[in-house]
């Protein structure tokens, strides 16, 4: 580690360590949006595929990985106690990616609407499995690369901001790619390849700060969490949940979040179509979401250290709610108008996703002192599958509505004309239902119970009973020990 690296006080990253860190998000962010925003509208408009039927492909899939992801969890737990570092799976997931990503818009011209929907389901799946071997131990690593309440904060914020870049430079980029292209396929082969690229690259970064943990560190690490190592992913990732009301809560805010989000996310492209009749618009949709939370995602953070991450995600979630509410108008007067509400959502949206990733490391410290194991992966397990079954039943919902709508889903270039009650029910996915779900969101955060003191404290008597003041408690490792 060079001088320039070395933190400054107990828990303090540097600010490479922050940097390639936050990289990773190119990965996860690129992989969460650009499925979610083009994947249903390439099965229904290009392939032919009924609405509900895709909704189910993109559902299925996803349901996959809530049943993996515990057992990822797990298995990661066991790979830091037995060799000192989460490395290994997160970089054959980065390696694994961009080739079934590519291979999900690869579906040869001429096959039948219902073997298009089989190809899309297989290959997708190897994709959504290859993002859970890197995501889950991705998530987990905030906890064991510093203990400090704020440096957590400022982790997390600066990975956001690359997330928002990850979701202007996929939403925006992707179909820019896409529609380059006169055959449709084509562009869509392009632009899933093209992602991969960046994708995996953005995901192999990140794997660098995963690095093995000193000898005394790994002793320390195998001895707490020896007890852990033969549990099962799933019996641990249920028993973290009874037994950690913080993460129940956490997790039900951000699975109903995700939920919301996921909606929007999978009904941008209809929006643009069929309410503000023209493709290209979901290009600028993006931009209005993403540009003001760039600006935003670190003022959450400065807020956060002045009120607590808490209170200022209850800040960002109403905010967000009430800019959703707003676009009720788009049924009665479609227009324009819409970026502003989206770029005030666009800046809530930043504190929604930095400040309970903020907090789910604070949740998996207080977990350790209660019960003297280190179940960082269990966590990011379960954290990771909600997350993704939030952010899949958005896409299965918005394709519930369409269907009891009367969408009518085309192949190729052959036009259709949707109906007024159709068009309706795109845009109050749009707007109503997320607003209602974040609403909810919002009672259901009140009953979250950790604050800064407490947080010090848990990380004061880990660092006690690991016997080194500048060791954090869910790995036993310090920032040096994992350069």
């Amino acid at each position: 580690m060079t001088a320039a690296e070395r933190p400054q006080s107990r828990g303090a990253l540097s600010r490479g360590v922050v940097a390639r860190y936050a990289i990773g998000s190119l990965g996860t962010g690129g992989f969460a949006t650009l499925p979610g925003l083009v994947l249903v509208y390439y099965l229904t408009d290009t392939l032919g595929v009924s609405a509900l039927i895709a909704g189910l492909v993109v559902t299925a899939a996803k349901v996959w990985d809530v049943v993996i992801d515990p057992w990822i969890g797990a298995r990661s737990d066991r790979a830091l106690v037995r060799t000192g570092t989460r490395r290994t799976w997160m970089l054959v997931g980065a390696i694994a990616l961009p080739v079934g990503f590519a291979l999900t818009f690869a579906v040869p011209a001429g096959v039948a609407p219902g073997a298009s929907g089989v190809w899309v389901f297989v290959a997708f799946l190897a994709t959504a499995t290859a993002f859970s071997l890197f995501q889950v131990p991705y998530i987990a690593l905030p906890a064991e690369l510093t203990g400090d309440y704020d440096e957590r904060t400022r982790l997390l914020t600066w990975r956001v901001v690359v997330l928002t870049l990850a979701i202007l430079l996929f939403g925006a980029g992707g179909p820019e790619i896409r529609n380059a292209f006169d055959d449709e396929a084509t562009g869509y082969l392009v632009m899933a390849i093209v992602a991969g690229v960046v994708i995996g690259v953005g995901m192999l970064i990140a794997a660098g700060t995963a690095k093995r943990a000193d000898a005394a560190a790994l002793g320390r690490s195998q001895q707490r969490a020896s007890a852990v190592s033969a549990e099962g992913g799933y019996r641990e990732g249920l028993r973290a949940l009874r037994r950690s009301l913080p993460f129940r809560v956490l997790l039900a805010v951000f699975v109903l979040q995700g939920l919301a989000t996921g909606l929007m996310l999978a009904g941008a492209q209809f929006v643009a179509t069929w309410v503000l009749e023209s493709e290209t618009a979901v290009t600028l949709l993006f931009v209005a979401l993403i540009a003001p939370a760039l600006f935003f995602a670190p003022l959450w953070g400065r807020l956060a250290r002045r009120v607590g991450k808490e209170r200022g995600f209850r800040v960002a979630s109403i905010v967000f709610a009430l800019a959703a509410l707003s676009m009720v108008l788009l049924v009665w007067a479609p227009g324009p108008w819409v970026y502003l509400p989206v770029a005030v959502a666009g800046a809530a949206y930043a504190g929604m996703q930095s400040l309970p990733m903020a907090m789910l490391p604070d949740v998996i410290s207080h977990d350790a002192r209660r019960t003297g194991r280190d179940n960082a992966g269990s966590f990011g397990g379960v954290w990771t599958a909600g997350e993704t079954a939030g952010m899949a039943l958005g896409a299965t919902l918005l394709t519930l509505m369409l269907a009891a709508t009367g969408y009518l889903e085309s192949r190729g270039a052959e036009t259709v004309e949707q109906s007024a009650a159709a068009v309706a029910g795109i845009a109050l996915s749009f707007s109503l239902v997320p607003a209602l779900l974040v609403a909810v969101s919002v009672v259901v955060l009140r009953a979250y119970p950790l604050r800064r003191a407490d947080v010090d404290h848990d990380v004061a008597a880990l660092a006690g009973i690991a016997g080194d003041p500048g060791t954090t408690g869910a790995a036993g490792t310090t920032e040096g020990s994992t350069r």
